[in-house]
């Protein structure tokens, strides 16, 4: 079925002050609601907008102070490892080991998923095809560019075929060629399987994704394939002019 339900998630942090009682609450998501089936989704937004809130809570990090996430109709909460065996995620931002190899990183994110010993070898080299970093696998990842490091956190997260696949900002580092690649192995996966790419880089979903989600100040303001968000927001133009149009100078 591959069916992603998010609904009514509020986020609060709590806010700092010199004393207990004047502690505010910083809301970062608001009631957020949607729906996503198997395809490729892209979600944009400015930096404060509450797309790592909103990751971290489907990624099960983070627990949100209203409302659920459901898989297939079951909470996440009370799927836990099940939801982690079909989750793929790739982080911003992950340290990684320079002392491994590639090989040894994605052989050691293989065993924490509880991928068998005798597939791993040949999961291993799966994804790093994908990703076209099989040349690569025995170098250590001291001696790896930004950009392979980049392609490797994304093999990583399609280890063991997950069905739900989170990239956050994938292509940040990749050169032209490689960012086209790992886009269309993306929206080749999306057949069957549900997508979500978080990016500030518009052109990296608009050709591919069957919707953009537009969250700003933790709403989430729209929700449709690009040609609609073009032809409402922005009509003869594309959807960078979109992205303006909502979000205006707030990346700043």
């Amino acid at each position: 079925m591959n069916e992603l339900v998010v609904q009514n998630l509020v986020k609060q942090y709590e806010g700092r002050a010199l004393l207990a009682q004047n502690r505010t609450k910083k809301r970062a998501l608001a009631g957020v609601s949607f729906f996503l089936s198997p395809g490729l989704y892209g979600l944009l937004g400015p930096n404060g907008a509450g797309k790592s809130t909103l990751i971290n809570i489907i990624t099960g990090s983070m627990l949100p102070s209203k409302g659920k996430v459901l898989w297939n109709g079951k909470s996440i909460t009370g799927l836990d490892k099940k939801y982690r065996a079909i989750l793929g995620y790739m982080p911003q931002q992950q340290t990684l080991y320079d002392s491994f190899s590639g090989r040894r990183f994605l052989c050691y994110l293989a065993a924490l998923k509880e991928i068998p010993p005798a597939d791993t070898e040949r999961e291993v080299l799966r994804v790093a095809e994908l990703v076209h970093l099989t040349a690569e696998l025995d170098k250590r990842l001291s001696a790896y560019s930004g950009g392979m490091k980049q392609r490797l956190l994304a093999a990583a997260a399609l280890l063991g075929d997950p069905q739900l696949i989170i990239m956050d900002e994938p292509t940040a580092g990749l050169d032209p060629k490689e960012r086209v690649r790992l886009r269309d192995t993306l929206a080749a996966l999306a057949t069957d399987r549900v997508v979500l790419v978080a990016t500030h880089v518009v052109s990296d979903v608009e050709s591919v994704a069957g919707e953009i989600l537009l969250l700003k100040e933790g709403q989430l303001v729209d929700k449709a394939s690009p040609a609609a968000l073009v032809e409402k927001y922005a009509p003869g133009k594309d959807l960078e002019q979109v992205y303006l149009s909502i979000f205006g100078g707030e990346e700043a």
